[in-house]
């Protein structure tokens, strides 16, 4: 190999390695700028592994860390900024860091369209419709459609799925991976499954995630919750508690966006829905809204609205996204997952 080809070779690593580490700089970086092994052990056991997971913390947060004073915080969020640019950058550079953002495909063409191109990355993808819409049994083939190397250099990876109401079932995932051609238990194995049983484990689910997001790093793709309300609106009931569960939710939710932005991982959400008793009022058509109020619809980055359709057929529709425009598409439900509809 010529001396010239070598080094474009190693150039070409270097860009990518930085990429890499643009994406993943570890809090242990800090060591090299006055911060401790001691300081930086208690904010990796608290859920913080990387620069972009101090950026995104708050300094009340970071206080409340056992062991971190007010100046200790103060220095590392110091160090935090030189190493990071946390001002403005231009449009275009914006759009040259989107370039790492994947696309996980739904198992269905017509559904990947409608979400131009499949799940998004770095964004929370949210799915609500009543029972028997579809929205577990979307969640159980992206498991699997996860696992495969898609477009756009999409290598696949693995998953982990959160169980609020027990409804996952590996079993399910069998058939589905034998659509693919994958290996039963080999699929089964990049499945990392958790059940929730309040909301407030929910919640200390998310530092585990965190961790193991960063103990593998680039290794994990897709983030399932489902569903994500079942259990808030058991522990909170009536209007009483109403502010309190929806600031619990708003913390729930701001800590998934920051976990897909910081680890680039899609995260799917399903929705559960309630009759809205003041639509009758309104003569709205459809006396049904999802739940979580405005604090989910705010955080969710698109929303899909499922229904039934006849036998098979569930129809998703874009209720509201940042870029993509509000249309329709119908996909069916079979044996091997999510699939085309057939006209």
């Amino acid at each position: 190999m010529f001396p010239e080809e070598q080094e474009a070779i190693e150039g070409a690593e270097v860009v990518e390695a930085e990429e890499e580490d643009d994406f993943f700089l570890d809090v242990d970086v800090l060591q090299n700028h006055g911060i401790n092994a001691a300081d930086i052990k208690k904010l990796k056991t608290a859920g913080i592994c990387t620069l972009k997971g101090i950026q995104m913390a708050t300094k009340k947060k970071l206080c409340a860390i056992k062991g971190l004073s007010e100046a200790k915080v103060d220095k590392v969020k110091e160090a935090c900024c030189k190493l990071l640019n946390s001002g403005f950058v231009t449009a275009l550079e914006f759009s040259d860091k989107r370039r790492c953002v994947f696309h996980i495909s739904t198992g269905s063409q017509e559904l990947d369209k409608l979400m131009g191109g499949g799940l998004e990355s770095m964004a929370i993808t949210e799915a609500f419709g009543e029972f028997r819409t579809g929205k577990t049994q979307l969640s159980h083939t992206l498991c699997v459609t996860a696992q495969l190397p898609g477009e756009g250099g999409y290598t696949g990876g693995k998953v982990i799925f959160i169980d609020t109401e027990n409804t996952f079932r590996p079993d399910r995932l069998r058939p589905i991976a034998d659509r693919f051609n994958l290996d039963q238990s080999a699929m089964l194995d990049n499945v990392l499954y958790a059940r929730a049983y309040t909301s407030e484990h929910q919640y200390e689910l998310m530092d585990m995630v965190a961790a193991k997001l960063h103990e593998e790093a680039g290794v994990f793709k897709l983030l399932i919750v489902d569903s994500i309300m079942a259990l808030f609106r058991v522990d909170f009931s009536g209007r009483g508690e109403l502010a309190d569960r929806q600031q619990k939710l708003a913390q729930m939710l701001s800590r998934l966006q920051k976990i897909s932005e910081e680890y680039n991982v899609a995260v799917f959400l399903t929705n559960q829905m309630t009759a809205d008793p003041g639509a009758a009022l309104s003569f709205q058509a459809d006396p049904k809204k999802p739940v979580g109020g405005h604090i989910l619809a705010h955080a969710s980055t698109t929303r899909i609205s499922l229904r039934k359709g006849r036998g098979e057929v569930r129809i998703a529709k874009i209720y509201d996204s940042p870029d993509l425009p509000e249309s329709e598409a119908s996909f069916a439900i079979t044996s091997g997952g999510v699939t085309d509809a057939k006209e």
